[in-house]
C-alpha cells in the first residue's frame, strides 16, 4: 500500500488550540480574568509530573491561568479530599484534575466523586460519564475527546464502519466505544470492545476498518493482526530501554508501528498522535466550564 496518513496530533492540537485561545480572550473581556486550570499532583511519578508540566504549559501557550498544587506521596485521603473540596470552593478556579494514578493507599474513585462535577475538567465524575452515555452536555474525558477531534480534524469517515476498541479502562476504551457508536460526527460506527478475556482476538482485530488500541502493552497489535486500509488510532505510550538513544530509551505504542503502518491508510504516531490532543482537550473543557 501506499504511505499511510499520519494523524499528527500535534497539527491538530495546534488548530484547536488557535480556537481555544480566542475564547480566553472573549472569557477575559468578558468576565475580567482568563480561564483558571489547576492540577493536584501527589507524590512524584516521573511521568505524572512530565504530564502536568505539559498540561500547565499548555494553558500558558492558551492565555490560561494555571496552578499546581504538589502534595506528598505520604498524604492521607482525608488530608486530600480536604484539598479537593478547598479546589471545589474556590470561585477564581473554572477546573482542576487530580492526576491519576494515586498512591495504593488512597482510594481513587472516592477522589473522583468528591470533585464538584461543574469543575471536572478530566470528565471521570460519575455525572460526566453520565451525561457522555446519555448525550447530555458535560465534559468529555479528554483522551476519547482527543481521538474523535484528531478524526474529526483528518475528515477520517466513521458512519457505517466498524470500529474495534481494544481496551475497556474507564479512561479510554470505555468511552470511546460509547462516543463511537453515537448518533454524532464523528460517530455511527459498529463498534465491537474487545479486551483482554476476549478469544481470537486477531480475528476480531482484523475485521476493523478503525481500530483503537489502549491495552497497555507495547507492541501489542502486529500487522498480521489487522486487515489492509485499516485506519489506527494508538493510545499507549511506553518507554523502551534503548542504548543507542541520549536518553537510553524510546517511546512507542501498544500497536508495532512497523508492521501495522504499511498496511493502514492512517495511523497514529507515538509520540506526537493521540497525547497531544489528551491536553488539547483538556484545554476545551477549561474553557467550556467557563462559558457554562
Amino acid at each position: 500500500m501506499a504511505t499511510p496518513l499520519i494523524l499528527d496530533g500535534k497539527r491538530c492540537g495546534d488548530a484547536l488550540k488557535a480556537e481555544i485561545a480566542k475564547g480566553a480572550v472573549e472569557v477575559l473581556m468578558r468576565r475580567g480574568r482568563s480561564p483558571h486550570l489547576a492540577a493536584v499532583l501527589v507524590g512524584d511519578d516521573g511521568a505524572s509530573r512530565t504530564y502536568v508540566e505539559a498540561k500547565v504549559r499548555a494553558c500558558g501557550s492558551v492565555g490560561f491561568q494555571s496552578s499546581l498544587f504538589e502534595l506528598p506521596a505520604s498524604i492521607t485521603e482525608e488530608a486530600l479530599l480536604d484539598k479537593v473540596r478547598e479546589l471545589n470552593a474556590d470561585e477564581g478556579l473554572d477546573g482542576f484534575i487530580v492526576q491519576l494514578p494515586l498512591p495504593k493507599h488512597i482510594d481513587a474513585d472516592r477522589v473522583i466523586n468528591a470533585i464538584d462535577p461543574r469543575k471536572d475538567v478530566d470528565g471521570f465524575h460519575p455525572v460526566n460519564v453520565g451525561n457522555m452515555v446519555l448525550g447530555l452536555p458535560g465534559f468529555l474525558p479528554a483522551t476519547p475527546s482527543g481521538i474523535c477531534e484528531i478524526l474529526k480534524f483528518y475528515q477520517v469517515e466513521t458512519e457505517g464502519r466498524h470500529c474495534v476498541v481494544v481496551g475497556r479502562s474507564n479512561i479510554v476504551g470505555t468511552p470511546i466505544s460509547i462516543l463511537l457508536s453515537r448518533n454524532t460526527h464523528p460517530g455511527n460506527c459498529t463498534v465491537t470492545l474487545a479486551h483482554s478475556r476476549t478469544k481470537d482476538l486477531a480475528s476480531i482485530t482484523r475485521q476493523a476498518d478503525i481500530l483503537v488500541v489502549a491495552i497497555g502493552k507495547p507492541g501489542f497489535i502486529t500487522g498480521e493482526m489487522v486487515k489492509e486500509g485499516v485506519v489506527v488510532v494508538d493510545v499507549g505510550i511506553h518507554r523502551i530501554p534503548d542504548a543507542s538513544r541520549k536518553n537510553g530509551f524510546r517511546l512507542v505504542g501498544d500497536v508495532d508501528h512497523a508492521s501495522v503502518a504499511p498496511r493502514s491508510t492512517a495511523i497514529t504516531p507515538v509520540p506526537g498522535g493521540v497525547g497531544p490532543m489528551t491536553i488539547t482537550s483538556l484545554l476545551l473543557n477549561t474553557l467550556r466550564a467557563c462559558m457554562a
